[in-house]
C-alpha cells in the first residue's frame, strides 16, 4: 500500500469506484435503449443484444489476458489507458452511423471492461491499510450497484427525452470525468508480482471452484438473457409506457442495491446458501411474469424480487469463490470476471434467439426455467459442498 494520509487514499477508492459506476453503465446503457436502436439503425431487438453480447464476450477474454500481458506495468497507467479507451468508445457509439459501426464500439467497450475489472476487483489491498481493505472493496463494488440504481435508469430517461445516441454521448463525458479523477488521483500503483497461464489454469482443480463457475454460467446466462429484454418484457406482458418503464427500472435497480448488501451480509456466514435462495427467488420472478406479471401491483412486486434475488448473486458468487481459494483470489477474480463476461454474453444471445422466435414470453420461460434448476442443483449438491 501506498504511503498516504487517510484522505487521499479514500480519494483514489472514490476514484476507482467512479470508475466501476461507469465501467458497468457504459456495458449496460443498451439495456434501456433497444427498441430506439432498434428502430434508427435497422435492425430487429433481438439483434440489437449484440450490443451486450459482443463486449461481454471480449471482456472476457480481456480479463486474465491484460492481468497475464501487464506484466509489471504500472497499475495506474493501466488503469487510465482503460478508461481513456471507454471515453473513445461511447463516442464513437454515439456517432455510429450503422450498426456495424456501433458493435466496433462496442468491441472497444469490452476491452476496457475485461481490462478494468481484472486488475481493480483487487485494487483495495494496494490503496488503504490493512484494517479497512473490507470497506474500501465495498466501497468500490458499490459503484456496480450505483450504476444499476442510477446509471442505467438516468441513461434510458435521458434517451427517451433526447433520444439514444445523447445517452453514449452523456456518458461518454461522464467517462472523461473519470479519466480526470484517475490521473490525479491514483498513487503509482507498481505490479507486485506477475500472473502466469499456469497459475490461472490450476485453479479448476479445486471442485467448488468447478461448481461455482457452473453456478455462474446458468445463473447470469438466465438472468441476462431476460434483462437484456426488459424494456420489451414490461411493454408487451405489462403494457408499461415509456415513461413508466423508467420508474420501475429505477425501483428495479433499488431493489438490487440492498440485495447487493443483504446477500453480501448473509454470504459471509454461508454463501452457497445464499445463493439458493437467491437464486430460488430469480427463478420464481421470472416464472411468474405472464402470471401476475399483468397486473401493475404484480409487475411491480415481482420486479423488486427480480432486482433484490438478482442483486445477492455476484457478491454470493464472489464470497464463495474467495472462500474456496483464500489464497488466490486474485487470480480467482480475473478468471470469475472472464466467466461472468462470457455468461452475459451468451445470456444477451440466448435471449435475442428467444425474443425473435418466440417473444418475451419465451425469454422469461427460459431464464426463469434455468435459473429454478440451477437453484434446484445446488441444493442437492448442498450436503457434499465444503463450503457449508
Amino acid at each position: 500500500m501506498q504511503q498516504e494520509t487517510p484522505l487521499r487514499y479514500w480519494l483514489a477508492v472514490l476514484s476507482v469506484t467512479v470508475g466501476t459506476f461507469s465501467i458497468v453503465t457504459s456495458q449496460l446503457l443498451p439495456v434501456g435503449l433497444v427498441p430506439q436502436i432498434a428502430a434508427t439503425l435497422g435492425v430487429s431487438e433481438g439483434t440489437v443484444g449484440l450490443t451486450l453480447t459482443v463486449p461481454g464476450f471480449v471482456a472476457a477474454v480481456a480479463a486474465p489476458a491484460l492481468v497475464v500481458a501487464a506484466g509489471r506495468l504500472d497499475r495506474r497507467l493501466v488503469l487510465t489507458g482503460l478508461s481513456a479507451l471507454l471515453v473513445g468508445a461511447n463516442v464513437v457509439s454515439a456517432l455510429a452511423p450503422n450498426f456495424a459501426v456501433l458493435l466496433v464500439a462496442r468491441i472497444l467497450v469490452g476491452l476496457s471492461v475485461g481490462g478494468f475489472w481484472g486488475i481493480a476487483g483487487g485494487i483495495a489491498v494496494r490503496l488503504v491499510p490493512e484494517r479497512v481493505v473490507g470497506r474500501a472493496t465495498a466501497t468500490i463494488f458499490a459503484g456496480v450497484s450505483t450504476a444499476t440504481v442510477a446509471g442505467v435508469p438516468a441513461s434510458k430517461l435521458l434517451g427517451d427525452l433526447t433520444d439514444w445516441r445523447t445517452a453514449f454521448a452523456v456518458v461518454g463525458v461522464v467517462a472523461l470525468g473519470v479519466l480526470a479523477a484517475q490521473i490525479f488521483l491514483l498513487p503509482p500503483l507498481p505490479a507486485s508480482r506477475t500472473t502466469k497461464l499456469g497459475d490461472l489454469l490450476s485453479l479448476f482443480r479445486n471442485p467448488e471452484i468447478r461448481v461455482s463457475f457452473v453456478a455462474v454460467f446458468l445463473l447470469v446466462i438466465g438472468h441476462f438473457s431476460a434483462y437484456t429484454f426488459i424494456t420489451p418484457i414490461l411493454r408487451e406482458t405489462g403494457g408499461v409506457a415509456p415513461a413508466l418503464s423508467t420508474a420501475l427500472l429505477l425501483a428495479y435497480g433499488v431493489a438490487g442495491f440492498a440485495g447487493n448488501f443483504l446477500g453480501g451480509t448473509a454470504a459471509y456466514r454461508n454463501p452457497r446458501r445464499t445463493l439458493i435462495v437467491a437464486a430460488a427467488g430469480l427463478g420464481a420472478s421470472l416464472l411468474l411474469f405472464d402470471v401476475v406479471g399483468h397486473s401493475l401491483p404484480g409487475l411491480v412486486a415481482l420486479l423488486l424480487v427480480w432486482g433484490a434475488a438478482y442483486g445477492a448473486v455476484p457478491v454470493s458468487l464472489q464470497i464463495w469463490l474467495g472462500s474456496a481459494v483464500p489464497d488466490r483470489r486474485e487470480v480467482a477474480g480475473s478468471l470469475f470476471v472472464t466467466a461472468f463476461q462470457v455468461s452475459i454474453s451468451l445470456g444477451a444471445l440466448s435471449g435475442g434467439l428467444w425474443v425473435d422466435s418466440l417473444g418475451t414470453d419465451g425469454v422469461l420461460l427460459f431464464g426463469g426455467t434455468l435459473t429454478a434448476l440451477t437453484a434446484a442443483g445446488l441444493l442437492a449438491l448442498r450436503g457434499r459442498s465444503a463450503v457449508d
